[in-house]
């Protein structure tokens, strides 16, 4: 059977927008795994949310309005996979020395590539790894 090998869409970049119960908090937590901030979005003084940006990669934090309620729970079911050319073991450590706790330790994979993982405080799963 053939497949294809071509999609419709050509994307060149994908950039999640995730909503966080403390916008601060979070901040510091990606900042502490080598992001910086990009752009911040105020309104009255009021932070509202970050773009950050590692290498080429971006992520949106954006502080919940709780208009659908403070007790929503987020970050279920949603895993976010990064990948780098750095060495993971590095990466990781870098991390732990910002305060940061691996869920796994740095580990080959039985795909080849070398991961560890990691939750952010809003419970977003993460997954940091070079390929062979």
């Amino acid at each position: 059977m053939a497949t294809a090998t071509e999609s419709a869409l050509q994307a060149k970049s994908i950039t999640p927008g995730i909503t966080v119960d403390d916008l601060a908090r979070s901040t510091r937590f990606y900042e502490g795994l080598g992001f910086v901030v990009e752009d911040r979005w105020e309104s009255e003084g009021v932070l509202l949310g970050v773009m950050l940006k590692a290498g080429k990669v971006m992520i949106g934090l954006s502080q919940d309005d709780w208009k659908k309620g403070r007790d929503r729970v987020k970050g279920i079911g949603t895993r976010i996979w990064i990948g780098t050319d750095q060495d993971v073991d590095q990466v990781a450590a870098r991390a732990k020395a910002a305060g940061i706790t691996l869920d796994q330790e740095p580990h080959d994979t039985e795909w080849g590539s070398r991961a560890f993982t990691l939750t952010d405080p809003d419970g977003f799963k993460l997954t940091i790894s070079k390929e062979p």
